[in-house]
């Protein structure tokens, strides 16, 4: 008997009426994923199209995957480097807590900064159970929620999930990416009805709560290198301090230095990136608006100038390479759900981030970082902004119809 038959016989145990009734949820969550829905249009009273949520999603995981494997190669190239410049520590951290993740790694690579394996494989163990504790605490959450509504599971959080993960540090410790990843789906998108009526990113909510509830271990300059003792500030806090990058652009480019897993390497995020724009996924309205707004900003604190802070100096393409820009700028920003969805709203609020991500990380270099907020901060006001468009339309129109 096939996986289908299965499948189908134990529907009506799941379905309205059956012992399991409680549980369709689960149910109906692993059937989508592992086939499609079994209705579909036959009609032509219907708009039928390849590209639905699922495919979506999909397609936007799947965008991830240049980002995942370069960031690791990354997270382990940066920590056996440091093991390899400091091997008192390496001694040390086999005594320590890390000596779990340590001895994992030692079964099937080495800690050669020089190997590509040993490094891929050093990244994967920090990202990997990130992703599964992200993944297994807010599946629950999403299962849980569907069950008390009485509706399917949504196909959403597989987004969410693998965005949340890519964007916090590489040691963040496990239990606050449980608490992160809960307030994120919970707050941030749950209680307002689940997936399409969020008017804020979920992921971006999660990171945004762990950065304010615990700062020092969020924004730490020791979190982003993967070996307990070893500080390394990344490029762009060492900007707003006013010290040397200490790489150059290619490097950035390359995402060869400390960050998080995914937003390094600029090049693999480009990858994704053009894929969900040819794809159209992701409007490719906000990422020029975003670029234009980032662009033009910079150019006028370049021209400004100040002699107490570098960060006015910054050309714009090291603030495309740097921090979380050009993943947030891909993949944050123009998720359908919180971005404007009028035409003239996308470049309004495509520009909106643009400038306030120059402008949080020059005028307040204490938060060098400034895409998360950029693009929350957008969110809130992309209803507001979709509805000055779309009155002027109405008001335009009307005008015009008196004329005739």
């Amino acid at each position: 008997m096939g996986l289908r038959q299965i499948l189908d016989r134990l529907e009506p145990h799941f379905s309205k009426g059956g012992r399991f009734e409680k549980f369709f949820a689960l149910y109906e969550a692993t059937d989508s994923f592992l086939y499609r829905p079994g209705s579909v249009t036959r009609t032509t009273a219907h708009v039928r199209d390849a590209m639905d949520l699922k495919r979506m999603i999909i397609l936007v995981w799947l965008a991830t995957f240049p980002a995942i494997f370069a960031g690791m190669w990354n997270v382990g190239f940066q920590a056996n480097t440091a093991y390899a410049a400091h091997p008192d520590l390496f001694h040390a951290a086999q005594q320590g807590w890390e000596s779990w993740r340590l001895f994992l790694i030692g079964l099937v690579a080495g800690f050669n900064p020089d190997c590509a394996w040993d490094n891929m494989v050093h990244g994967a163990a920090y990202f990997l159970p990130i992703y599964l504790v992200t993944f297994a605490v807010g599946g629950l959450w999403e299962v849980l929620f569907a069950m008390v509504r009485g509706h399917e599971v949504n196909e959403g959080f597989f987004a969410t999930s693998v965005l949340f993960a890519l964007i916090v540090p590489p040691t963040i410790p496990l239990w606050q990416v449980a608490l992160g990843i809960s307030f994120g789906v919970v707050i941030g998108k749950e209680v307002f009805g689940g997936t399409g009526k969020n008017f804020l990113n979920p992921a971006l909510v999660g990171r945004a709560f762990l950065f304010f509830a615990y700062p020092a271990q969020i924004s730490g300059d020791a979190v982003w290198i993967a070996v307990d003792g070893v500080t390394g500030a990344t490029p762009l806090a060492a900007a707003a301090a006013g010290d040397s990058l200490g790489l150059s652009w290619t490097q950035a480019f390359l995402g060869v230095m400390p960050g998080a897993v995914g937003e390094t390497c600029t090049l693999a995020i480009l990858i994704g990136g053009l894929a969900l724009l040819a794809t159209k996924v992701a409007s490719w309205r906000i990422v020029l608006s975003v670029v234009l707004g980032m662009a033009a900003t910079s150019f006028l604190f370049n021209a400004v100038g100040s002699e107490t802070n570098a960060m006015f100096a910054l050309p714009w393409y090291w603030h495309f390479v740097l921090g979380g820009f050009a993943f947030g700028l891909f993949f944050m920003a123009t998720d359908p759900v919180s971005a404007a969805m009028t035409d003239v709203g996308k470049w309004i609020f495509g520009a909106l981030i643009g400038v306030m991500v120059v402008l949080i990380r020059v005028v307040n270099p204490a938060f060098p970082e400034g895409m998360m907020l950029a693009i929350l901060f957008a969110n809130l006001c992309a209803p507001l902004i979709d509805h000055f468009v779309v009155m002027a339309n109405i008001k335009r129109r009307a005008a015009r119809h008196v004329r005739q």
